[in-house]
């Protein structure tokens, strides 16, 4: 017979048997669970980091990228065209006032579509625009200097033609550069310096292209067009321009209210400034919309939609395509004018073009940071 050593010797030893078997199975079933884990992580990146994902993206991109393309330059060129035609003309202060009323529509259906709901939207619009009256009121000065350059592009497009128009416009990224370093105590890089240099070079060339008055305008009811009232409008719309851009996004900057709210409060704020310019410039409200047919309208819709695009593309892009979609409007702007508002293409204006376009895409210019290596990189 066993002693009783024994038989406690064999149970301690079976028992060892069978705790080590059921850590066994308990290793085994964590690893098979980490291992489906893993997988079903991996299942779910692949899902997240899809390629169709990318090509929607990318698709988005690109075709904001188009449209701003298409409005920068049938912008310019439809307002030349409104200016020239042989019809009854309509009031630029008009125009400009209708613009900012479509775009206040516009906005308010984005925050409506933003909040989810009308009701909640309203409350929102109210506490934000009537509630915080002193917020509302820093916008009306970008308000103010916003409908100021809508009326003197429009002086502008009526002395200068199209391509020149288009090409003078860009020292807007003179002025607002030279605005950041001035408000925002920003620091430029030495390379966009050199670009802003070859910016004022290339508007210059193409000045000195076309200097003197033009004999008249196509159209018999339109005054006599000065290239040096165009050019001065361009001028001062430049200026205006990159201040309030400025201003604009240090109010941005300094509040976390959405793009589409401040754009409200700006198109809002914008209503009776148009109505003041309107009724100083024409001495009355009677018969505002003198003169306006579809291609009026037309134009108002393409003058209001281009903040909007502007907003999408600077979402989804970045500053090279930007600069790219302006380089490619104004190449169009040249083209079609040589073919619309016969338009002759020297040697100089080339030039200066080219130095324009170089310098959108020199200051837009972001060097790729070097790859930090460690220990471990080969």
């Amino acid at each position: 017979m066993k002693s009783t050593n024994d038989i406690n010797l064999q149970e301690k030893d079976c028992s060892l048997e069978a705790r080590e078997e059921i850590q066994e199975e308990e290793v085994t079933e964590t690893a098979e669970t980490q291992l489906n884990t893993e997988n079903m992580n991996d299942d779910k990146k692949s899902q997240t980091y899809s390629p169709n994902k990318q090509v929607n993206y990318g698709y988005i991109k690109y075709v904001s990228l188009a449209i701003l393309t298409i409005q920068n330059a049938a912008l310019g060129l439809s307002m030349r065209y409104a200016r020239i035609r042989d019809v009854e003309m309509f009031y630029s202060t008009a125009a400009v006032l209708m613009a900012e009323v479509l775009k206040l529509a516009i906005c308010i259906v984005l925050v409506l579509n933003e909040s989810g709901n009308v009701s909640k939207g309203a409350r929102t619009m109210y506490t934000t625009v009537i509630l915080n009256f002193k917020d509302t009121l820093r916008v009306c000065v970008p308000s103010f200097l916003y409908v100021i350059q809508n009326n003197l592009l429009y002086v502008s497009a009526s002395n200068l033609d199209a391509a020149t128009y288009q090409v003078t416009y860009q020292l807007k990224l003179l002025t607002t550069a030279f605005f950041a370093v001035i408000v925002l105590k920003r620091r430029l890089k030495k390379w966009q310096w050199c670009a802003l240099g070859l910016l004022v070079a290339g508007v210059a060339l193409v000045q000195l292209s076309s200097t003197g008055k033009s004999t008249g305008s196509t159209a018999t009811n339109a005054p006599k067009q000065s290239k040096i009232l165009g050019f001065g409008a361009a001028l001062a719309a430049c200026f205006i321009s990159g201040f309030a851009g400025i201003y604009f996004e240090k109010v941005l900057k300094e509040s976390d209210i959405s793009v589409w709210m401040r754009n409200v409060q700006l198109s809002l704020a914008s209503l009776p400034f148009g109505i003041i310019t309107h009724v100083i410039n024409n001495g009355t409200m009677t018969n505002l919309l003198k003169g306006f047919d579809g291609f009026v309208w037309y134009l108002v819709v393409l003058q209001a939609a281009g903040g909007l695009i502007v907003a999408v593309v600077v979402k989804y892009a970045d500053n090279i395509l930007k600069g790219f979609a302006t380089s490619v409007a104004i190449v169009i702007s040249c083209v079609v004018s040589i073919f619309i508002f016969d338009f002759h293409l020297s040697v100089q204006f080339s030039l200066g073009t080219i130095l324009v376009i170089g310098s959108i895409f020199l200051y837009g210019y972001v060097p790729k940071k070097p790859e930090t290596r460690t220990s471990l990189s080969v």
